[in-house]
C-alpha cells in the first residue's frame, strides 16, 4: 500500500510517483488532497491495481487505462475514461464533459450527473464491452455518434415527467445500446435511433451491471428498479449512407 499527499504536487510528479509505485509492486494507492492534477491513471495496466483518490482530479482521468480500478471520492473534471481499454472508474459525485470518449472497454460509474457529450464515439474493441452508468442527468449531445458499448442513464433524482431535457440525444448513433428509465417519443430526438421495451435478455444483462453499480455506491437496487427500463438502439448501422450514394 502507498499513500501520496498530492497537495501542491505538479501532475507530472504525481503520475511519476504512481507509475514508480506500480513498477515496484504496489497494488493499492491512497492519493490525498488531489486538486485538479491531470492524467491520473492514464495508460496504466494491472487488473489488481486499485487507486483511491480523495479530492477532485483534473482532465483525462483514466485515459487509455487498461485494467486498474480508480475510485474518486468527489467530483471529476472532463474527459474521464478517454479511449479507456479496461478497468473501472467509480466517481462518488459529478463528472464533467466528454465522459468515455472513444471508450473501448471497461466500466465507468458516476453517482451524480455528467456534462455534455457523454459516450461520443464510444465503440468497444474486439470482445471488449465498454459500459457507462450515470445515476443522475446528462447534458446535450449524449451518445453522439455512438458506435458500440452500453450506456445506462438512471436519473435517480428525476421527477415523473415524460420529457428529457437533452438536445441532440443519440445524434448519429450507429451502434451500441442506451438504457433509460423513461418511455419517451424518441422521434423527437433523433431519426437515427429508436426506443423499445427491454426483453428478458436485456433484463438479465442489466441486472449484473446495475447490481455492481448499486454496490459501488451503497444504493438500494430496489430504488433503481422502481421504474421500468427501455432501450434505444440505432435504426441503421449507416445513418449517413444517403449522403454518399445516389438515389
Amino acid at each position: 500500500m502507498m499513500t501520496i499527499d498530492a497537495a501542491g504536487i505538479h501532475y507530472k510528479e504525481l503520475n511519476r510517483l504512481i507509475r514508480e509505485g506500480i513498477a515496484n509492486g504496489v497494488k493499492k494507492f491512497f492519493i490525498e488532497n488531489v486538486n485538479g492534477q491531470y492524467y491520473i491513471g492514464d495508460g496504466i495496466k494491472g487488473d489488481d491495481v486499485v487507486i483511491n483518490i480523495n479530492g477532485t482530479p483534473g482532465n483525462d482521468l483514466g485515459a487509455f487505462m487498461d485494467g486498474p480500478t480508480l475510485t474518486v471520492n468527489n467530483n471529476a473534471q472532463d474527459n474521464v475514461g478517454n479511449t479507456m481499454n479496461a478497468g473501472k472508474i467509480i466517481i462518488n459525485g459529478d463528472a464533467g464533459d466528454v465522459v468515455g470518449y472513444g471508450m473501448r472497454g471497461g466500466r465507468i460509474y458516476i453517482r451524480g450527473n455528467a456534462g455534455y457529450r457523454v459516450g461520443i464515439h464510444m465503440k468497444g474493441y474486439n470482445e471488449q464491452l465498454p459500459v457507462i452508468i450515470i445515476g443522475g442527468k446528462v447534458g446535450s449531445f449524449f451518445a453522439e455518434y455512438m458506435a458500440g458499448g452500453v450506456i445506462v442513464l438512471l436519473r435517480l433524482e428525476d421527477d415523473d415527467s415524460d420529457e428529457l431535457d437533452i438536445d441532440y440525444f443519440a445524434s448519429g448513433m450507429h451502434g451500441g445500446t442506451i438504457f433509460i428509465r423513461k418511455k419517451i417519443d424518441f422521434s423527437k430526438f433523433s431519426n437515427e435511433a429508436e426506443l423499445y421495451e427491454i426483453d428478458d435478455k436485456d433484463a438479465g444483462f442489466l441486472k449484473e451491471y446495475l447490481t455492481d453499480f448499486a454496490n459501488s455506491f451503497n444504493i438500494s437496487i430496489e430504488e433503481i428498479y422502481k421504474k421500468p427500463f427501455y432501450k434505444i438502439v440505432p435504426s441503421s448501422a449507416r445513418p449517413y449512407a444517403h449522403l454518399y450514394t445516389s438515389a
